[in-house]
């Protein structure tokens, strides 16, 4: 954690050094070192926040496979985990404190969320994790905090939403907002929008720190404000510029050995989905024979949980279809969510499948896929092409897609989180595959005598630097023994 409280400074100094022109902006003073407008803050923790979590979780979630060696997200056998969010977190909790110098609420609600949002990633991705006296380092020189319970933290989590939420208002004007650009209206409905992300993460717990889940929930939907449209998404969008371009772009493993998993596109293949086109490439023998890029039979996917040898043989046929190359040629491709007005849809349709909220299931459902897919039609490249023809509603009405025909919860919660799936590439980092985790659906295939990892080893620097506070959190959670198998208390 020390290692943290220094690349802080480094940062705050770099950034107050080599950004003179948006210093001048916002009226920072450029010869004290020791303050950062929050503006600027806002933006560098927004640009790192809401960028494309990468390929990692794609290997995980089977949507994505690698024929040059063995990946080791793909196979399930991932070690430490990075405590990188603790710097973003530093970021946050500087923003809070230079926002109070200016009595400017909405700095500090914003920065409230992104302390929650990055905490409520970390205690998923890990488990226990520092929280409570993570932060104190410079004003109480805490460098080796300790951990603290998951439950403990999730309550922290959804404490700091709701007091974001409370802040938030129409009167202080804030600057350097590159996702809503000041409106604080969205900003409003994002931070009630993922308390219900983070309650629903918690839907197997029933209660948290003496209080019902499912009556929390409720109360949200009943009271606040949220997303109305695809355009509340809070996203970043990306420029053709220096450190403004989309995540993968110019990544040379989706030009040379990263193809599409088979079990991913037959999904699509089987609901004549036309978001594959917009995923995929057609296999080099449909291209050489000819075949429209909207016929689904021109697409194939290679076995997640064979030998990574086993689908080169796939390669050399040209029967295997690449990730659309937009994705890695496109600078700019399409905007990332953090959280998307279809997320939001299908979470309330699992709550209201659930029974926490008296709304219908199948009209959130479909508002979501229906958000989806207009997403897609604006986003991709070519899209009046893939989605010629296409009837949303025809779509919906399929025997695998129609909610009528899921007649308890179990089958409700399989198309819910089916679509959650179709609609996660590259979109949503980590949360489709945990939530998947907490549902069990859809059914990705698993290697014979592998065991679903729940989370990932503590890194390294906390073994070597809070070693005390660590091994006794261990110690509690797993009785001693930091292994990716072992279940959380959110699983639990």
């Amino acid at each position: 954690m020390k290692i943290i409280q220094f690349i802080l400074t480094i940062f705050i100094t770099g950034m107050l050094f080599s950004c003179e022109s948006d210093l001048d902006e916002i009226n920072t003073n450029p010869n004290d070192p020791s303050h950062v407008s929050p503006a600027l803050l806002l933006t560098n923790i927004s640009r790192t926040t809401f960028q494309a979590a990468g390929k990692d979780p794609l290997f995980a979630s089977r949507m994505i496979i690698l024929t040059s060696g063995e990946n080791v997200f793909q196979y399930f056998k991932w070690n430490q985990g990075s405590y990188g969010r603790y710097e973003t977190l530093m970021q946050a909790e500087k923003m809070i404190e230079e926002a109070k110098l200016t009595n400017n609420n909405n700095y500090i609600a914003i920065a409230k969320f992104f302390k929650a949002y990055h905490f409520y990633n970390l205690t998923v991705m890990f488990g226990e994790i520092p929280y409570s006296e993570a932060l104190k380092g410079e004003s109480s020189q805490v460098f080796n905090p300790k951990y603290d319970s998951q439950e403990a933290v999730f309550t922290g989590v959804l404490k700091e939403l709701e007091e974001a939420n409370n802040l938030i208002n129409t009167n202080d004007a804030i600057s350097g907002d590159i996702i809503y650009n000041g409106n604080t209206t969205k900003w409003k409905k994002l931070i009630n929008a993922f308390r219900l992300r983070v309650l629903m993460t918690l839907s197997n717990k029933g209660s948290i720190n003496g209080t019902s889940v499912a009556s929390q929930f409720s109360a949200i939907v009943q009271n606040q404000n949220l997303m109305s449209s695809s355009d509340d998404n809070a996203q970043l969008v990306f420029f053709d510029r220096l450190d403004n371009r989309y995540t993968s772009f110019n990544d040379s493993d989706y030009g040379s050995s990263i193809y599409m998993s088979g079990s991913y596109i037959k999904l699509f293949q089987e609901r004549k989905d036309p978001r594959l086109f917009s995923f995929a490439e057609r296999t080099g023998q449909a291209s050489s024979q000819g075949l429209a890029i909207t016929n689904f039979n021109g697409y194939n996917g290679g076995d997640p949980i064979v030998p990574y040898a086993n689908n080169e043989a796939l390669v050399q046929q040209q029967n295997i279809s690449k990730v659309n190359q937009r994705f890695y040629r496109d600078a700019i491709n399409e905007p990332h969510s953090l959280l998307s007005y279809s997320e939001q849809e299908l979470i309330l349709a699992e709550a209201a499948a659930r029974g926490w909220i008296s709304s219908g299931a199948k009209n959130h459902y479909e508002n979501s896929i229906k958000a989806s897919f207009d997403f897609y039609s604006r986003n991709s490249p070519n899209a009046s092409t893939y989605f010629a023809d296409f009837d949303v509603n025809n779509y919906l009405i399929q025997d695998l897609v129609n909610f009528d025909r899921a007649t308890n919860l179990n089958a409700q919660l399989e198309l819910i989180m089916t679509q959650r799936y179709l609609s996660a590439f590259h979109q949503q980092g980590w949360n489709f595959f945990f939530d998947y985790l907490r549902t069990n659906y859809p059914n990705l295939p698993i290697q014979t005598g592998t065991a679903k990892p729940y989370r990932f080893l503590y890194p390294t620097s906390e073994y070597n630097n809070n070693t005390t506070n660590l091994q006794e959190s261990i110690s509690r959670q797993f009785n001693g023994t930091d292994n990716i198998n072992l279940k959380t208390w959110l699983y639990n």
